[in-house]
């Protein structure tokens, strides 16, 4: 549980469920369309069933996803449960995962193999390609996304990735800038998980079965 500013309603930070990418070691990034897998729907199922225990039915929340594909898949299985219309959702390419560049669709032993290590092994971050998005990057465009819309009343779900829903966390909880990222990041999270936060306090609502690949 982390403390930081607090913020009108509830938000809750979904990490979309397993993609054909994430099962075969590729690297994502901000491609829009890649599929869930089975493992990617089934977590998508219960991420459903703990929003549905928190919220009951025809819960009184906002939906938002970014418009990539798989998050919209993932926002599809959590309306149904939630018994909400997904074509109430909005949409937000400020909330894409991180840009991997020349890097992105590649697999990652490839990558590895001519660059060296992607994955910081303390921090599990993914390292920004030569020509990618860097994190303060991100960190401007996800809190541009929040001083827009999340400081409306009410609650909020928003489906989002990896890296991407880890610097929104971050900012929101006020954490201080890695310094080898130049911006807050929060710890990691595996696909199918659910956070709340909540007048500056983080809780998990569900604990992802899924992998750390972005």
């Amino acid at each position: 549980m982390s403390r930081g500013m607090s913020r009108p309603g509830r938000l809750f930070i979904a990490r979309h469920g397993e993609t054909v990418f994430n099962a075969a070691a590729r690297l994502q990034g901000d491609n829009l369309h890649t599929p869930l897998t089975r493992a990617g729907f089934a977590q998508a199922d219960r991420m459903g069933e703990a929003l549905r225990g928190v919220l009951g039915a025809k819960p009184d929340i906002r939906l938002w996803a970014s418009d990539s594909g798989r998050a919209l898949q993932t926002l599809a299985v959590i309306a149904e449960h939630l018994e909400l219309d997904w074509h109430d959702a909005r949409r937000d390419p400020r909330l894409v995962e991180i840009d991997m560049g020349s890097w992105g669709g590649r697999y990652y032993a490839d990558v590895v193999a001519e660059h060296g290590a992607v994955v910081d092994a303390e921090t599990r971050l993914l390292r920004p390609a030569p020509d990618g998005e860097i994190y303060p990057a991100i960190a401007r465009r996800v809190s541009a996304w929040f001083a827009e819309h999340g400081e409306a009343p009410g609650d909020k779900l928003v489906i989002m990735h990896g890296i991407s829903s880890r610097v929104l966390r971050g900012v929101l909880l006020g954490l201080d800038p890695l310094a080898a990222y130049d911006a807050p990041v929060a710890p990691g999270l595996p696909q199918g998980s659910v956070t709340c936060i909540e007048q500056g306090r983080e809780t998990i609502v569900v604990e992802g079965s899924g992998g750390e690949r972005a």
